[in-house]
């Protein structure tokens, strides 16, 4: 039997495959794509040590670094993907699209989340020519540029400060006349006097040359239409987390995050004992997700399963 499975290439599964085999743990990492949502980016200027990279380089690291360490104790299935699990209190067991069934002492889960997109006529044409689901990763790209943000939660307002520093105007789209975002973030983001507020505003084209050019949008109480000029669009309309295969093993929130300690990045099971589940990066409940991070959270993981694998 395996020590341990990682499901996920990302940052997160990635950093745990070398922790992992630096451990001498027997583990199998599964990966579906190198790099996860990474792979979107033109360039990332904020992934520490190096001061601009493409996403997609970014992936080829990442694969390289792992690879560097398979032998022995690490091993590697690529592409596949998890799509069941099952955990009593002796194991936990996992089915890849492939048909192979997988039985290990520990789980960490880094299958990663993706990005509501934007569905409307040319918002897959301008992607990354001028709209993008990641300010932290493409701001200041748009230095001294008009800029819109989509989404009205936590996330949004917080991507529109981000870019205060560094874009011209920035101009909230909201879908109706009130905020998800919590007051204190909003007040501190709209007394800013280079940001503006279109409420009950739905979008329905973006408009471009060879770069973004504009956005139209709706009035869905009024009908009328209307577009205003911006050389950036920043989408935050949500994240979906890849968890919809792990059914009720372990605790989700109401979005499909999975529940975890952020002191050991452990996961609830009802159903068990004791969980041989963890959980880092995208996938999770934590506050904040971005590449880095998702990066800590999976060495933290990898230090408690360590000690639970040779403690057990």
């Amino acid at each position: 039997m395996l020590d341990l499975i990682i499901v996920g290439g990302g940052p997160a599964g990635a950093s745990a495959g070398v922790y992992a085999a630096r451990k001498r743990l027997k583990t199998l990492l599964v990966v579906h794509e190198w790099g996860g949502q990474s792979n979107v980016s033109g360039e990332i200027q904020n992934w520490i040590g190096t001061p601009a990279i493409s996403g997609l380089q970014l992936a080829e690291n990442l694969r390289k670094h792992v690879e560097s360490y398979a032998g022995d104790a690490l091993s590697i299935i690529f592409p596949d993907k998890a799509i069941s699990l099952t955990q009593d209190n002796e194991k936990v067991a996992v089915t890849l699209a492939s048909g192979q069934k997988l039985e290990a002492r520990a789980l960490l889960l880094a299958p990663g989340a993706a990005r509501r997109k934007l569905d409307v006529p040319g918002a897959a044409e301008y992607e990354q020519k001028g709209l993008t689901y990641c300010a932290t990763c493409d701001g200041p790209l748009f230095d001294g540029k008009d800029v819109v943000v989509i989404g009205g939660g936590n996330a949004a307002f917080e991507t529109a400060a981000q870019l205060l520093a560094y874009c011209k105007t920035v101009t909230l789209f909201n879908r109706s006349d009130s905020f998800r975002a919590d007051e204190i973030t909003v007040r501190s983001v709209l007394a800013h006097p280079n940001v503006r507020v279109i409420k009950n505003a739905v979008p329905v084209e973006v408009l471009g040359d060879k770069f973004v050019t504009g956005i139209k949008w709706k009035n869905p109480l009024s009908g009328k239409e209307d577009a205003l000029s911006v050389e950036g669009i920043f989408v935050e309309i949500g994240l979906l987390p890849n968890t919809s295969w792990l059914g009720d093993v372990v605790a989700l929130n109401k979005i499909g995050q999975v529940i975890v300690d952020p002191r050991t990045q452990r996961a609830s099971a009802p159903s068990v004992k004791e969980s041989r589940v963890w959980a880092a990066g995208d996938c999770t409940d934590g506050k904040y997700h971005q590449n880095n991070i998702a990066s800590g959270d999976a060495v933290k993981a990898l230090e408690d399963i360590d000690l639970f694998i040779k403690s057990s």
